[in-house]
């Protein structure tokens, strides 16, 4: 093959294509659990976190209510991924080995998110949410009392949550999308200095945690009565001014290790005792090699 711009541009292009084909196929399990925000700067404040709207009567003047009662900012991350290809190769007309890396090259873009927020989401007795607790804590604030939503154990991981809201446990912040870049002019100079063109993936993104009252974190054994217990610790959630949330788990999010465990609880029809299973269809199950032990 000859090398000149012509030739370099239709090489772009399909080296484009494998990459656009390979982002279409990622696996897309994160996105019931997490809410997608776009930044417009380097980091965001999401100070209105913990203010759930809700009615009261109106009697006298209306109640307002502030939106910037808990600082909790999300600064964005760089994330890459390059690709050199020799000019050998190129000359000799065997660019096609390259489609199949192009290809997982994006669906790598493609999944980044994936992995980000189920690693938050494994990560959260760790890290700090909006109310400065660890967003898995057993001692969150309430005017109710001290609330848990976390169990302690030697189990493989587990959690149960909320997915019907607009606000959503996960943060998923985008400043710069996922995008295919090229470094293949003639006189570039990875082309003098190594004969090598450069092709890479780069965007600035970052995750962190919404709302903690929509979620419930466990690493004790998972069966019936682990599961119906962090249902009642969800449906009981209320909010700043002590009301009643109305959350309803829709989300049983398990590893591979759980899905056997996750799937005989929320879809066998009988017990194997033979009783009927109450838990049947009271939430979907996400089964992700994202979630590890």
């Amino acid at each position: 093959m000859i090398i000149n711009s012509g030739t370099l541009q239709t090489l772009y292009r399909a080296f484009n294509a494998s990459f656009r084909e390979g982002f279409g196929q990622a696996p897309a399990d994160h996105e019931p659990i997490r809410m997608e925000t776009r930044s417009e700067t380097s980091e965001e404040e999401y100070g209105w976190l913990g203010q759930w709207p809700g009615l009261r009567e109106w009697v006298g003047e209306r109640v307002l209510r502030g939106i910037a009662e808990h600082a909790y900012t999300i600064r964005n991350r760089k994330f890459e991924s390059t690709i050199g290809v020799r000019r050998d190769h190129i000359e000799d007309d065997r660019v096609g080995v390259y489609a199949p890396l192009f290809s997982e090259l994006g669906r790598a873009a493609g999944a980044h998110p994936c992995e980000m927020v189920f690693e938050a989401l494994n990560k959260g007795h760790e890290n700090l949410c909006y109310d400065g607790q660890y967003f898995f804590d057993t001692d969150h604030a309430t005017p109710n009392g001290s609330v848990s939503n976390y169990a302690a154990g030697a189990s493989h991981p587990w959690f149960l949550v909320d997915c019907s809201r607009m606000i959503k446990p996960i943060v998923f912040q985008k400043r710069r999308d996922y995008h295919m870049q090229h470094m293949d002019a003639q006189n570039d100079e990875a082309v003098f200095m190594r004969d090598e063109y450069r092709y890479g993936v780069d965007a600035r993104v970052n995750v962190g945690y919404g709302l903690w009252q929509l979620a419930y974190g466990s690493r004790a054994a998972l069966d019936a009565t682990a599961y119906e217990a962090a249902r009642t610790v969800l449906m009981k959630m209320v909010g700043d001014e002590g009301r009643p949330l109305g959350i309803k788990p829709t989300h049983l999010v398990v590893g591979p290790d759980l899905e056997h465990e996750a799937m005989e609880i929320v879809t066998a029809e009988r017990l194997a005792n033979g009783a009927t299973n109450v838990w049947r269809g009271t939430a979907q199950v996400i089964c992700t090699s994202w979630i590890t032990s």
